[in-house]
């Protein structure tokens, strides 16, 4: 063939667009093949039970199935024929692809016989590659059509369908299923098609040997030559790193694998004839159980080949050298790659540390770098294929070592090039500009014949290159190679022909330094490719259940945890998988992606928040060790240390309480705490989910200190809750002030780790804090605020009702009466001035509003059984404030009111909860004053409660006007003023000089009656102080009436009683003494004082003379 023909021909675009469109048809495939082996996916046709007889049908006729004749076989088609055919389509043409795809690889396959080209990887690397990978992607599009076990069925039931709507069949059918039928066993017929180009294909795979040989050297002969090492020569660190084939150095081995497997599986004739092809033959036989077709789809290398081979004649002893290098791959390939990827561990970490420390070394040594990426990809992907397929054998350790260091490292490699590409930019501009210009230039003056077309390429090479400047990276110009590359191409197809004037295999400089100059070349304009060809990790995309397994392996080693974060770093890679020919695939893959980078994220957070709670809940005992209350028993030893030398020895067995500190004290570094091992999985973790700001799936952006946020803040509402230690069935709760110290020690160590995790504590605290504050957090879980107003509620405060618990103003706080088993806990414990504090700080203004809101409802319901008792007893409460001051009219309306004791007790219960509210509003005050400047206004209290005018505002009363409310609300006050004298008759009733208080809690009666008398009138827009005016003008005069009583039972706590009045007026904003002495005279309240300490003195006296 003549060269004008060969320029014609166009083998370099041709093998370009080839090679893309067969990665399209082959994706294809593989996308048909999935879908149709699962079930929910698969076409519907396929699984309805009516259409069974015509699958069968289809699949015993085809292809040649007679439509017209065989209406009773195929009457299911024709129902749905409209379906099938848009259903069906996108399957068909594809199988027409592969159909043109094939006869377009044929053609030019000839084409490159008819011109007798020459393949050497280390001179026309391009064509050589192009071809070889246009043989294997081929090859590859077969078996896996082959591989689709409904093909028949979906290329036949289309067919018919189409016949049936347009009344002939599709025009490709016939030869589409004669190609079925042919590669029914691919292997065989393949073999025969590929009989011609045998001496194209082993002439290219023979180019190989020397490189292949080289590349799978053992650990011991790389570590020999000192591979990938910068700091092994010194002198020669900046030298520039070149090689006379420079793409060859990080040509992956899976790739060089796979054109020699499916090479002479397709050639095998030379096996006999040549020595050398079967050397690189067997060697490569020896390295991998499984070669990867596409994704997760494998060819059992020795399986597929001995099959193939023991049906050919004069084949025994090739048969018999795959059994053997089957046996030694079994026996030594797992340890063999187990040493290199141990080898690559440190080696890459030197390498990656050195330019770490020296990116200007990054300019120079570029090609280190790619290598280093391709050697890690070459042994990740070996694992997983093997690791995948490989179910028995006896070395599993080979198979199950770490590989997250390997990936960190690969991950590390390719952001250290992205971030340095600058000076890798303005190192290799320099290079094309002022050397490999000069060198090419000579080598074409010095070049004995150079045809036209050839001169014209090589000259546009020269002045491409003359023109860069520096300015060009200094201004971020986009640089722009690829028409310098494609020439080179061409150029390579041009010179490798055998009738050409000029080969390239007669001057090899050329190839030389235009290889130099492509590698140069692509350091300017296609750094992010080359990153993708040499370390590319999709294929982890399809081995999802390897991927989990060895993420799960990771977090199981301490020592590993550091490199975890390169798990969700590698999903990003999985944008690489798609092919604008599947774009149906898109959405799973980017499912996929984002899917496992937010598990592992998740996972990752999880385990960090675990280890960062867990050594908080450590150091929240150490700060309980240092509590007030752990202090008493040393206390008691210093001051009793002399009297108990003299009394007694301390008895053998009693146990020593270590002094909080005691921890710290080692006699032994080497003895690790739990302490210890909780601060080396933080320290590990934390380098892992702060290694990296943020990064990109499938256009997302994902910030793992996000994740980290999320769950700390989750886990640190969770572990505050927890420590409130809230029993329901025993209603145990933890105190207040215990609480907030366990929360301080939390919250200082999480804030203490701000720049550690790379996540703003700060935040995490406040919101979690702040979610407490609410009845409900984020989760929908219960807060301490609900925790702590139902404890307060439901066991403070019912006890307070029913008069075990007391409030004593002199202390200042709730206390317990000495009763059996009534309660199991201290009530001053929980809210004395302190403990209302803590509980202020914990719960917050928010926190304090909702207990208020609580504490009003029980309120207000309460007020609303006194309004039924008031409208109950009307008419003779109408009377009584008519004729109050008449005795012997009053002494017949008393006794006809009903409820009188109810009503005190559920006015005593509204003055409990309110005192508890007004103590718990003191903490929040001291709390928000000094805390929170701003917040004044917060926990103040006001003349007129105006959440308890709120709550009262909020209730229905049915069918009534504001005017009988009104009067309502003034009857209660006249009704618990006539039933003051009623309590004289309870022994509790007893004013406690000590407590400041009435052990039945009456004296809470005088806050329930100001406070609930001010917000109805208030309500009722009436003057108060008239109001409680009459209220103690009609309480005097029931009180004074109690004097003229002759049994003794009913006056037995009168003078008790009789403070009240004076308690009233000092509660109240309203009342004065004045006006309490115009009705009640104070010599009678200081007379019932007097009474009142003699009788508390006297009580006191036997159990003081005993």
């Amino acid at each position: 063939m003549s060269l004008t023909s060969a320029y014609q021909h166009k083998l370099a675009e041709k093998l370009t667009i080839l090679n893309d469109r067969g990665q399209g048809v082959l994706i294809r495939m593989y996308n048909i093949k999935k879908t149709c082996s699962d079930p929910k996916s698969k076409p519907p046709f396929l699984l309805e039970k009516s259409m069974e007889s015509c699958l069968k049908y289809i699949n015993k006729k085809f292809p040649n199935i007679d439509v017209r004749n065989s209406t009773q076989h195929l009457g299911p088609v024709h129902r749905e024929k409209a379906e099938i055919i848009r259903f069906l389509t996108n399957y068909y043409q594809s199988f027409v692809d592969v159909m043109e795809f094939r006869d377009h690889v044929y053609e030019l396959l000839n084409t490159i016989d008819a011109c007798q080209c020459h393949f050497d990887i280390n001179l026309n690397f391009d064509f050589t590659r192009s071809y070889l990978d246009l043989i294997v992607t081929y090859t590859s599009v077969i078996l896996l059509l082959s591989r689709i076990e409904d093909r028949r069925l979906l290329i036949g039931m289309y067919n018919c369908a189409h016949e049936m709507l347009h009344g002939h069949g599709d025009p490709s059918f016939p030869r589409l299923g004669q190609m079925v039928l042919e590669y029914d066993h691919p292997l065989k017929k393949l073999t025969e098609e590929f009989g011609p180009h045998t001496k194209a294909v082993s002439g290219a795979l023979l180019s190989l040997y020397f490189l292949f040989v080289r590349r799978n050297q053992g650990a011991e002969q790389w570590r020999s030559a000192q591979l990938l090492s910068l700091i092994s020569s010194p002198p020669a660190m900046i030298n520039p790193a070149n090689s006379d084939t420079m793409a060859c150095e990080y040509l992956s081995v899976e790739v060089m694998e796979r054109w020699i497997i499916i090479g002479f599986l397709l050639c095998h004739g030379c096996l006999n004839s040549n020595s050398q092809c079967q050397k690189l033959w067997k060697l490569c036989l020896e390295g991998s159980l499984y070669i990867t077709l596409i994704r997760e789809d494998v060819l059992q290398v020795h399986k597929v080949t001995e099959d193939l081979f023991s049906s050919l004649k004069g084949y025994s002893k090739r048969v018999a050298d795959i059994k053997e290098s089957k046996e030694h791959a079994i026996t030594n390939s797992g340890q063999f790659h187990c040493q290199r990827r141990q080898f690559l561990r440190t080696a890459v970490k030197e390498l990656e540390t050195v330019l770490n420390d020296e990116p200007g070394l990054l300019g120079p040594k570029a090609l280190f770098a790619f290598m280093a990426l391709s050697f890690i990809r070459d042994e990740v992907t070996w694992l997983v294929r093997h690791t995948e397929n490989v179910t028995k054998t006896k070395t599993p350790e080979d198979y199950a070592d770490s590989i997250a260091e390997l990936l960190f490292l690969l991950e590390e490699i390719r952001a250290l090039v992205r971030r340095h590409i600058k000076v890798i930019q303005q190192y290799h501009l320099q290079y094309l500009a002022r050397f490999d210009v000069l060198v090419l230039s000579d080598i074409i003056q010095n070049l004995t014949v150079c045809p036209e077309e050839e001169s014209v390429i090589m000259s546009s090479f020269v002045s491409t290159l003359s023109s860069l400047n520096l300015k060009q990276v200094d201004n971020e110009e986009k640089f722009d190679f690829s028409g310098l590359r494609l020439d080179w191409f061409r150029l390579q197809a041009y010179t490798s022909v055998a009738k050409a004037p000029l080969h390239l295999h007669e001057n090899p400089d050329l190839a030389k330094v235009m290889n130099l100059i492509i590698f140069h070349s692509q350091m300017l304009d296609s750094v992010e490719k080359m990153l993708v060809e040499t370390s590319d990790l999709s294929t982890f995309c399809f081995h999802l259940r390897t991927f989990e397994k060895m993420f799960a392996t990771t977090l199981e080693e301490p020592t590993m945890l550091r490199y975890t974060i390169a798990f969700p770093l590698i999903c990003a890679h999985f944008v690489h998988c798609i092919h604008e020919m599947c774009p149906e695939e898109y959405p799973h893959l980017k499912n996929h992606g984002l899917h496992h980078c937010n598990s592992f994220l998740e996972e990752l957070a999880k385990q960090t928040s675990n280890c960062v709670l867990e050594i908080c809940a450590e150091q929240r005992n150490l700060n309980e060790q240092l509590l007030p209350k752990h202090c008493a028993t040393t206390i008691s030893k210093a001051k009793n240390r002399k009297s108990m030398k003299q009394r007694q020895a301390p008895r053998k067995g009693e146990p020593e309480r270590d002094k909080p500190g005691a921890e710290s004290h080692r006699k032994n570094r080497s003895l690790v705490t739990n302490m210890d091992k909780l601060h080396l999985n933080l320290t590990e973790l934390a380098l892992a989910m702060n290694h990296v700001h943020s990064f990109s799936v499938f256009e997302h952006t994902i910030f793992p200190s996000e994740y980290l946020s999320s769950h700390l803040e989750s886990r640190l509402n969770r572990a505050i809750v927890s420590l409130a230690g809230y029993n329901a069935t025993t209603q145990e709760i933890l105190r207040p002030s215990e609480l907030l110290a366990g929360v301080k020690a939390y919250t200082s160590f999480i804030q203490s780790l701000a720049q550690f995790l790379g996540t703003d504590a700060s935040r995490i605290v406040r919101n979690a804090l702040l979610q407490q504050t609410q009845p409900l957090d984020s989760c929908g879980e219960q807060t301490v605020t609900t925790l702590y107003t139902n404890w307060y509620l439901e066991s403070l405060l019912r006890q307070a009702s029913s008069g075990t618990i007391v409030l004593s103003p002199a202390m200042q706080a709730f206390i317990s009466l000495p009763r059996d088993g009534e309660q199991n806990f201290s009530a001053e414990e929980f809210s004395d001035i302190s403990e209302m504090r803590a509980l202020a700080e914990i719960l917050g203004p928010y926190g304090m509003k909702f207990l208020s809101e609580n504490l009003m409802w029980h309120v207000t319901s309460q007020i609303v059984e006194l309004k039924k008792l008031v409208v109950e007893n009307m008419d003779i409460l109408v009377q009584i404030r008519s004729n109050f001051t008449k005795p012997e009219l009053m002494a017949s309306l008393l006794p006809q009111l009903t409820g009188a004791e109810n009503v005190l007790k559920r006015m005593t219960i509204i003055g409990v909860i309110l005192s508890f509210r007004a103590m718990a509003q003191e903490g929040l005050q001291e709390v928000t004053l000094s805390v929170f400047e701003l917040a004044c206004a917060a926990g103040v209290s006001c003349d007129i409660d105006p959440a308890l005018v709120a709550a009262i505002a909020n209730l229905k009363a049915d069918n009534s006007s504001p005017e009988e409310e009104y009067k309502v609300a003034c009857l209660l006050l006249i009704f618990l003023a006539v039933s003051l004298p009623l309590l004289a008759t309870d022994p509790s009733s007893f004013f406690s000089i000590e407590k400041d208080g009435y052990n039945n809690n009456i004296h809470c009666l005088t806050k329930a009656i100001i406070q609930v008398s001010a917000a109805l009138f208030t309500l009722y827009n009436k003057n108060i102080e008239t109001h409680l005016k009459e209220f103690l003008v009609v309480a005097s005069v029931s009180l004074l009436q109690l004097g003229q009583e002759t049994d003794k039972l009913k006056t037995r706590n009168r003078e008790s009683i009789s403070l009240l009045m004076r308690l009233v007026v000092e509660e109240s904003p309203f009342l004065t003494l004045d006006m309490l002495e115009s009705c009640f005279p104070y010599v009678l309240l200081r007379n019932a004082y007097r009474e009142v300490s003699r009788a508390f003195y006297l009580n006191r006296l036997p159990a003081s003379s005993h």
